[in-house]
């Protein structure tokens, strides 16, 4: 019998009929098949899953399971066992072994005589026990189970020696289901795939979205501005999201940015020299050399580049101090510095003088940098630069 009718059969209805054809549809894996897992809830709604949880006794050996209820998925022919948990569930683990911790694996397992051969039929919460080691794992969950939890049994632990240290021993591995069409319950470290394009589900940290191929972070495709801490990665280039510093930042594709990018700047009081005829980063007498400031190119591709510092050349009124930009995206330069994109000065008194340049045909979104480059017009005069300033503002 290929399409099974549960409550329909007048010659009885068999065991997997009820378990294929079951009345309340949970999270699919397949047209058929059914996700396992606990269903989530609480008494008080404060928890998203308190079913079958373990808490143990404090300086003992034994645990109990709490009651709950869950579906085990067996092969689509075989159906999924729907199972609850009415009473806690006592559990005694084994003395901790003389050398080495062990982790043990507390599972909800289906015992089925029809297809296992066990003498058994039931559902029962067990302990499988682990294998004490120097770094130990957790065993393998036998066929027909659900994984509840990890527990760490330190060596030379029992009852008599303080048991087991329930506040870090415990790692929960409970998965959740729910009714198709609803949002799962889950966890961030879920790898599972969805089930079909449009199903949600909630991480505790943020509500996601299948769209066939992967979990996309929710909001998406509405236009709004996400809440300062829900969305790590964006869902669509273009998309905002108010950043934990109250800052306005939009989605690139790959990466959050200032939605609308302030002024880049970087100034120092810092004086230094040089007499190189040639353009050069480096000031004698100057720590803070070269000057650097980077950038992340605007939409328009276009910037304003400003720069300026207090010029002298020393014993000498025909001589003149350069300072120039250059700009450099990578290894490649884009602007050389130039004596036609400067600010200039000569004479033995200080002079303070700037200049704004416009530079256009940066590709958006990309990190430039800006270096400040300095010469004298004579080998044989040294030019002073102090209170040297670069600014980029971006151009709309």
């Amino acid at each position: 019998m290929n399409a099974r009718s549960a409550w329909l059969s007048t010659d009885g209805q068999t065991r997997e009929d009820t378990r294929v054809a079951a009345l309340g549809a949970l999270t699919p894996t397949s047209p058929i098949g059914t996700r396992s897992g606990i269903l989530p809830g609480s008494y008080s709604g404060e928890h998203r899953v308190s079913g079958l949880w373990l808490a143990g006794a404090q300086g003992t050996m034994t645990a109990t399971v709490s009651s709950g209820r869950a579906v085990v998925q067996a092969t689509e022919s075989r159906g999924a066992y729907p199972v609850a948990v009415t009473d806690g569930v006592p559990l005694t683990f084994e003395d901790g072994d003389a050398l080495y911790d062990r982790v043990d694996l507390v599972v909800l397992r289906i015992h089925d005589d029809a297809y296992d051969g066990t003498d058994r039929t039931e559902a029962a919460v067990e302990i499988v026990k682990g294998k004490p080691e120097a770094t130990p794992t957790a065993p393998a969950a036998p066929g027909l189970s659900l994984p509840l939890f990890k527990v760490v049994v330190p060596k030379g632990r029992s009852t008599g020696t303080g048991g087991i240290d329930w506040g870090t021993a415990l790692t929960d591995l409970r998965t959740t289901t729910v009714a198709v069409g609803g949002i799962l319950p889950t966890r961030a470290d879920d790898t599972a795939i969805g089930a079909y394009p449009g199903q949600y589900r909630d991480t505790d940290s943020a509500l996601q979205r299948w769209n066939g191929t992967a979990w996309v972070p929710y909001p998406r495709d509405v236009g709004g501005i996400v809440p300062a801490g829900a969305l790590a990665n964006g869902g669509y280039a273009g998309q905002y999201r108010d950043s934990a510093a109250g800052q306005l930042q939009r989605w690139n594709g790959s990466a959050w940015l200032p939605a609308v990018p302030g002024p880049a700047f970087a100034n120092t009081l810092d004086a230094g020299s040089t007499a190189s005829t040639t353009y050069t980063a480096t000031l004698a007498a100057a720590s803070a050399t070269p000057l650097t400031v980077t950038f992340t190119a605007p939409p328009s591709g276009s910037v304003i580049v400003g720069l300026g510092a207090r010029l002298l050349t020393r014993d000498s009124e025909t001589a003149s101090a350069y300072m120039s930009p250059q700009v450099t995206q990578g290894s490649t330069v884009i602007w050389a510095a130039d004596d036609e994109r400067c600010a200039t000065s000569s004479g033995d008194v200080g002079k303070t003088v700037s200049t704004q340049l416009r530079l256009n045909g940066l590709t958006a979104g990309t990190t430039y940098t800006v270096t400040a480059l300095y010469r004298s017009t004579s080998s044989q005069v040294t030019c002073w630069f102090d209170a040297r300033y670069l600014r980029v503002d971006p151009i709309a």
